[in-house]
């Protein structure tokens, strides 16, 4: 009874520390008066735990506010040099890592092309294992003080086993590829410091629930188009919580059929989304009718040649190939998108990734019309379709949300190392000091 007793207090403890470090990360500053209400905690509560997190150090205070005939009021936020988080970006070009603190500002980053070895899976975790060890020594950070590494990777993820969470991407080539004891083996941080992997759709889709254009809505369907083509689709909350009953979920969008019999998709099937909307088979495609590109030239060259063909400056002749091409593209994320809308309800529908930034102001338009076109009248007059907004970082903010979630969720308390293996030899690392 009595174990039962102090994990029970500890456990309300840890909920209450959660319950305030949540509103004043999504909400502050606020004062401690305001933090009563919003959390519904009594003042005594409150009090307590804005002790314990100040001391911590993850709390400060930011200037204070007259009230109404009384002492001014502090205001308390979130530190952001409380702690520090890594997001990573496992993308179709390129390998991106970034140092963010504790409020998402950048601190550090860097990036490794992938072109010339494609997604060989020991070259993509020497990458990783260069990129976190340079993001660290360029700001000069303890690697002790990470909350966690968050890595977005294309595929499905699945977390069953003992070897944590293993990826199946078959347009990389990846089978059951064991990605984060790959890491935990090569990765020089401390053995306290968890991984969080999950797909760069699915954290694409919650940097933009969080502080984009998914924010203050219930449910959202958010697109990743790059060289290939994934989505998101996430329930609940009203975008910037952390709301108990919120559902996402990673969608293979890229490969539900826009054409029968249509083009060679290169995940094996024919008349894929991808094969018509990602930006390799763009290229593919702007090579194939004759369109003035190197034979070497990549992706992003690629699609920004074939925007200017169809959109030249004032005065300049719209090449009508490209224009077709691109209007094609237009017509199947339209009806792609027709399909989110009627399968998942969404009240708003993003458009995300580098290529999709690219291609996006030309042709949102046109895939709004196509959208409306396809899609049931009384689900599309519901949803807007809309850019994202947080640029081509979005994957990276993302994945840095996930260790900041399970920090947030249990209340700023940091996770304990494992216990070593035995005869392991001792670890570099000091346990963590918080």
């Amino acid at each position: 009874m009595a174990e039962r007793d102090r994990r029970t207090v500890r456990d309300l403890r840890r909920g209450n520390r959660a319950r305030v470090l949540q509103r004043l990360y999504f909400d502050g500053p606020l004062s401690r008066q305001e933090l009563g209400p919003a959390t519904g905690l009594s003042s005594g509560s409150i009090s307590n735990v804005v002790t314990e997190l100040a001391a911590e150090r993850l709390l400060e205070e930011a200037g204070v506010v007259d009230s109404d005939g009384g002492r001014p009021r502090t205001l308390l936020r979130v530190a952001p040099s409380g702690a520090l988080l890594i997001g990573i970006d496992i993308g179709e070009t390129r390998v991106r890592v970034e140092l963010f603190d504790l409020s998402l500002t950048e601190l550090a980053r860097t990036e490794r092309l992938l072109a010339q070895h494609g997604h060989d899976v020991e070259r993509i975790v020497a990458h990783v294992r260069t990129g976190v060890a340079h993001v660290l020594r360029d700001a000069g950070a303890d690697p002790r003080e990470l909350l966690g590494i968050g890595i977005g990777v294309p595929g499905i993820i699945e977390r069953d086993g003992p070897e944590g969470a293993v990826v199946h991407g078959q347009t990389m080539g990846w089978s059951a590829v064991p990605f984060e004891k790959l890491l935990r083996a090569a990765v020089d941080i401390p053995a306290e410091v968890p991984l969080f992997i999950d797909n760069g759709a699915k954290t694409l889709g919650q940097a933009e629930m969080w502080f984009g254009g998914g924010r203050g809505t219930g449910t959202a369907a958010i697109a990743l188009i790059g060289s290939g083509v994934g989505a998101s689709v996430i329930h609940g909350g009203e975008g910037g919580t952390l709301d108990e009953n919120q559902r996402s979920s990673a969608l293979e969008w890229g490969h539900t059929t826009v054409q029968m019999r249509g083009r060679r998709c290169r995940c094996g099937s024919i008349g894929c989304l991808e094969a018509y909307a990602g930006a390799e088979a763009m290229r593919e495609r702007w090579q194939e009718a004759g369109g003035p590109l190197p034979a070497d030239a990549d992706d992003e060259t690629a699609l920004a040649a074939l925007l200017a063909a169809a959109f030249p400056p004032p005065g300049g002749a719209a090449d009508p190939v490209a224009v077709a091409l691109l209007d094609e593209t237009a017509e199947c994320l339209g009806a792609a998108v027709a399909d989110l809308i009627n399968l998942f309800l969404p009240e708003r529908v993003l458009l995300g990734g580098w290529a999709g930034l690219l291609i996006g102001p030309h042709l949102l338009p046109d895939i709004r019309r196509y959208a409306r076109e396809y899609a049931l009248r009384h689900t599309g007059a519901r949803a807007t379709v809309e850019m994202g907004r947080l640029g081509p970082d979005a994957v990276t903010v993302g994945a840095a949300t996930l260790p900041l979630t399970d920090f947030l969720a249990r209340g700023g308390t940091r996770p304990l190392p494992p216990p070593p293996p035995d005869n392991a030899p001792p670890s570099r690392w000091a346990p963590s000091p918080t």
